[in-house]
């Protein structure tokens, strides 16, 4: 029963060349920063690696990316690591690239002996080909197959000597189900307790999913984008002091926030969905979930409060608002696909009038991976799109019929342009409002799409 080891290195002696991994962490939180350091100081080479995500250049799984001991990348999500885009750009590495949901359910589904599920995520586009697509209830579904691995590198709070594990904060993330997907788990954590020492009601994760177990050391907890805040007020809805680019960001925000209804659970993706929370008063009853495991998420942190465990989708530094609740990645995405968000806002690089949805990739120029998105624009009740009216070419992102590979069909409801606010109906995009002082007759040029006006258009 000894799980007890005194270090990384001693931890990962016997692991070799051409193992699979996975790592803990989503983003830069929650990663096992020891276990990662070791695998770069031993060298091992033509490693799988599954993580979320890839880290950064000089920090975390990117370390081992960078020094070209990667052969296969199965991941979610490209984030922030250039280095990794290039890579797959330059098709000098593997990729496997998942929507984040069937990522975290294919690997739950390893560890539960579960060999398959059927998912609705990824339905008309490029994730289907070459898989079994089977129809329940009049809609298809997709079949996905789980995800194990030689070896689960993880990062706990706290553990004791009989592997058992509690996680704080965001950093709980994919950290237990990757504990269950591998043949071997090693586990890190920052106190090492004896056995009893825990409060069983209080674990995470049962021992009997962790081989060994040590206490890492120097920790650097680094934050992707540290976000606060100095007033001390905690909801001011005025535009005046944006200007430029802000102000069009800031004004699609405040107004796709009253698209949100009392008691609504709401979804906000990376970039100017973000902002729709800072235009909700913060004594409304809505719930914003983030799919990295918190629900519930409060305003930006003042820099005293700064928590590095603590974290949103964006992975910027966040609070927990009074009544939230923290979880795994699987279970929320079990929140997604179970229909139980009312609303999700997203970005978008373009949206077919069908309601048709592209917003991961740029084939050769651009790849960021479809994180969560697939996940949620399968589930949403309500998909509202938060976006620029056109590209930095002045061509319009509101078209006939996307160019760029899908992140979904037929899922987008309504969107919010600085430009303008449409509904996607049969036919095409129904004008609702425009925006201060645009004409009707300059939405119509900036819209490739059919764009259906009746009656007078009120601006907001």
């Amino acid at each position: 029963m000894s799980k007890l080891f005194h270090s990384a290195i001693e931890a990962i002696a016997d692991m070799t060349d051409g193992s699979s991994i996975m790592f803990g962490g989503f983003g830069l939180c929650g990663i096992p920063e020891n276990l990662i350091e070791a695998i770069q100081r031993k060298n091992l080479k033509k490693l799988t690696c599954i993580s979320s995500n890839a880290g950064v250049a000089d920090f975390g799984v990117g370390i081992l990316l960078n020094n070209h001991q990667v052969k296969k990348m199965i991941s979610s999500y490209v984030g922030e690591n250039e280095d990794f885009e290039k890579q797959i750009i330059e098709k000098s590495i593997e990729v496997e690239l998942i929507p984040q949901g069937t990522f975290a359910e294919r690997i739950r589904a390893a560890g539960a002996g579960i060999p398959g599920f059927y998912t609705r995520t990824g339905i008309g586009t490029e994730v289907e080909y070459g898989k079994e697509k089977k129809n329940f209830n009049g809609k298809d579904y997709l079949l996905e197959t789980a995800l194990s691995a030689d070896i689960a590198c993880i990062k706990a709070w706290k553990g004791d000597a009989f592997g058992n594990l509690i996680f704080k904060g965001t950093a709980r993330n994919f950290n237990p189900i990757m504990a269950t997907a591998g043949k071997i788990c090693i586990a890190e954590v920052e106190e090492l307790v004896p056995a009893g020492t825990l409060d069983p009601n209080q674990i995470h994760l049962p021992g009997i999913y962790v081989q060994r177990i040590f206490q890492g050391s120097n920790y650097q907890k680094r934050i992707e984008h540290l976000t606060t805040r100095t007033e001390d007020t905690l909801f001011n809805p005025s535009l005046e002091h944006f200007s430029g680019a802000e102000l069009d960001r800031n004004r699609i925000a405040k107004r796709i926030a009253q698209e949100i209804e009392d008691g609504d659970y709401v979804n906000l993706g990376i970039g100017i969905p973000t902002l729709v929370a800072n235009y909700i008063d913060p004594v409304r009853p809505v719930m914003f979930q983030s799919e990295n495991g918190l629900l519930g998420i409060g305003p930006f942190p003042k820099p005293d409060e700064v928590d590095p465990d603590l974290i949103n989708a964006s992975k910027q530094t966040i609070t927990h608002h009074l009544g939230s609740s923290l979880f795994s990645s699987a279970e929320s995405f079990d929140m997604i696909r179970g229909g139980h968000i009312h609303v999700t806002v997203l970005g978008a690089m373009e949206v077919a009038q069908n309601g048709d949805l592209a917003n991961w990739k740029i084939p050769g120029k651009m790849i960021k991976g479809m994180g969560g998105a697939m996940d949620l624009v399968a589930s949403a009740r309500n998909v509202i799109v938060a976006m620029q009216h056109t590209n930095k070419d002045g061509k319009s992102k509101l078209l006939k019929n996307c160019t760029l590979p899908l992140t979904g069909i037929h899922c987008v409801h309504k969107i919010v342009t600085e430009l303008a606010v449409l509904e996607v109906i049969e036919g095409g995009f129904k004008l609702l409002e425009r925006a201060k002082g645009i004409s009707v007759n300059h939405i119509k040029n900036c819209t490739e799409g059919n764009l259906i006006v009746e009656g007078e258009i009120p601006e907001f």
